[in-house]
């Protein structure tokens, strides 16, 4: 089983390049498309409705601006999307998180937060896990090596701000 990362543009690379090294990190297989949900919908709806044909289980849908890939793809496919709303040029990402958020019931998207293409490939991983023990045991490990480094930063600051 497999990510499908969707993208509306190029232009999203560098944000989705932060989900795809989580990806990798966990030794999850994916596949990076750019399919806009306006310039090409034909193709993008193809490939929600083949998506768990074709060995996928979680799609990530990025998209800026109007934002409609993730509600795009949700329409066509009962796979998990996680929308992955992004900040473009002219605007601070508000309008692609509202855009992705705001789904009619009966179509959902999972949405993470804008440009957080991290959080979307730990969701994604978060998913498979429901059925990978491996995926499981490596989320398990890296929340406790996470703990680790936040409580080390802890005894760090506790002693050099120490009270006399």
């Amino acid at each position: 089983m497999k990510v499908g990362i969707v993208m509306g543009s190029r232009n999203d690379l560098p944000v989705v390049e932060k989900a795809i090294h989580v990806l990798q990190e966990y030794g999850v297989e994916f596949e990076v498309r750019v399919l806009s949900a306006h310039r090409c919908p034909d193709e993008a709806k193809e490939f929600a409705a083949s998506a768990r044909s074709g060995g996928f289980s979680v799609l990530i849908a990025a998209a800026g601006m109007a934002a409609h890939l993730a509600g795009a793809l949700a329409a066509n496919t009962t796979l998990p999307v996680i929308g992955l709303p992004l900040r473009a040029a002219c605007s601070d990402g508000t309008d692609a998180l509202l855009s992705t958020v705001m789904m009619p019931s009966g179509i959902p998207v999972a949405t993470v937060a804008i440009d957080g293409a991290k959080n979307a490939a730990l969701l994604a991983v978060e998913i498979m896990a429901l059925s990978d023990p491996e995926l499981a045991s490596k989320l398990q490990n890296a929340r406790r090596a996470d703990k680790e480094k936040t409580l080390a930063a802890d005894r760090e600051i506790r002693e050099k701000y120490k009270q006399n």
